[in-house]
């Protein structure tokens, strides 16, 4: 069993910066991809990011391309989103997750082990 804990999140301005983090509770990233999901309130999950460590294989949602970056440190067992010009749109829940597989993918069913969430609130 493989725990996630993600930190990082906050309030925020529109413009603003934020950075989380996931701490995995054991190491994992070498074999497995990462990402990154996120969930509005009354919305389903949507993707977010997904890398691995050690390769430059890195997939983002359109709506972030360009302003999030996923990195991973493997021997810190953390993986990281940073989050540049932030949007109201952008306020979530958002979760970390461990793949199935080291392949990234965009598609929450591929991902076997999840966080609990941090929330991220971007205000006007």
């Amino acid at each position: 069993q493989v725990q996630l804990v993600e930190s990082g999140g906050g309030l925020v301005q529109a413009g603003g910066s934020l950075r989380l983090s996931c701490v995995a509770s054991r190491g994992t990233f070498g074999r497995y991809a990462m990402g990154w999901f996120r969930q509005a309130s009354g919305k389903e999950r949507e993707f977010v990011a997904a890398g691995t460590w050690n390769t430059d294989s890195t997939i983002y949602a359109d709506s972030v391309q360009g302003r999030f970056t996923i990195s991973i440190n493997n021997a810190k067992n953390t993986v990281y989103l940073q989050m540049n010009s932030l949007k109201p749109e952008d306020t979530a829940v958002y979760f970390c997750a461990r793949g199935f597989a080291i392949v990234p993918s965009r598609h929450p069913a591929h991902y076997r082990y999840w966080g609990q969430g941090t929330q991220v609130t971007v205000s006007s």
